[in-house]
């Protein structure tokens, strides 16, 4: 069974980093045609893609996002990790970490974790 963990600071203030860590279980991180997912949702909005780091380590960012957030993953720990710079209060939301298959969908989610970013 696949499970995937989400862990990180419930509160961050602006303008620092915020780091979430991804644990998965059941499977590699590496496996092929696997594509592990950062995703968002701030409270009473929709949905929102933040990146991808695929099998090979290759990384996929959103364009709008881009410039202050970095994916990168631990293959010993089977662990992908999100960071997130200078942060603001827009950036208040559930944060999940998501399992994709090639050609088939994401299909695996975290419960996702809370960050709220306050002073």
């Amino acid at each position: 069974q696949v499970q995937l963990q989400e862990s990180g600071p419930g509160l961050v203030k602006p303008s620092q980093t915020l780091s979430l860590t991804c644990t998965v279980s059941g499977m590699s991180i590496t496996g092929n045609y696997y594509s592990w997912h950062w995703i968002r949702q701030p409270p009473g909005k929709g949905l929102e893609w933040m990146g991808a780091i695929a099998f090979s380590g290759s990384t996929y960012l959103n364009p709008s996002l881009k410039s202050r957030t970095a994916i990168s993953r631990d293959t010993s720990k089977n662990q992908f990790t999100l960071q997130l710079t200078s942060v603001i209060p827009e950036d208040t939301a559930r944060y999940y970490c998501v399992r994709e298959v090639k050609y088939e969908g994401m299909d695996y989610w975290g419960k996702g974790t809370p960050v709220t970013v306050s002073s």
